[in-house]
């Protein structure tokens, strides 16, 4: 793996990054994976704990992350392109629409920390809460709604 330029995130602008410093601002935290109730009337978005097929609950990551597309043809692949499409959506606690809106990264990221268990130490990780969206059918996401607001 390539090796990562020292807080590149605090000099490098999101277009500037190389694919591994791109990735490495994912915290891990499987927000992202969560399907989400959006109201066409209001705009608002709702998460759910119902999660997306592939995600891995216990490693809070895709089980298949290269190949997802192939899969979930549905889901996003985040580039700085795309970002401001999907950005209101996003956690309000994702690196890549802090740094996106010129804000900081927590002090709980693991870029930050050195350390990938800070996210879900710090209660920022939805590790061990989620069902898998084969499990539940759709009509019943209303019922799974959690506190999460992007």
């Amino acid at each position: 793996m390539e090796k990562l330029r020292p807080r590149f995130w605090e000099t490098v602008p999101l277009k500037k990054m190389t694919a591994p410093e791109w990735e490495a601002l994912c915290d891990g935290c499987g927000k992202c994976c969560l399907n989400k109730l959006e109201f066409e009337d209001t705009g608002e978005v709702l998460y759910t704990r119902i999660a997306c097929r592939l995600f891995d609950d216990a490693g809070c990551r895709c089980a298949d992350y290269p190949n997802r597309k192939k899969h979930v043809p549905e889901c996003v692949v985040l580039t700085p392109k795309s970002l401001p499409r999907v950005a209101y959506w996003m956690p309000s606690t994702c690196a890549y629409k802090l740094l996106w809106l010129g804000e900081p990264l927590p002090d709980w990221h693991p870029l930050v920390t050195g350390d990938a268990e800070t996210t879900h130490s710090s209660g920022h990780s939805v590790r061990g809460q989620t069902l898998s969206e084969a499990a539940v059918p759709e009509d019943d996401w209303e019922d799974h709604i959690i506190e999460e607001r992007p």
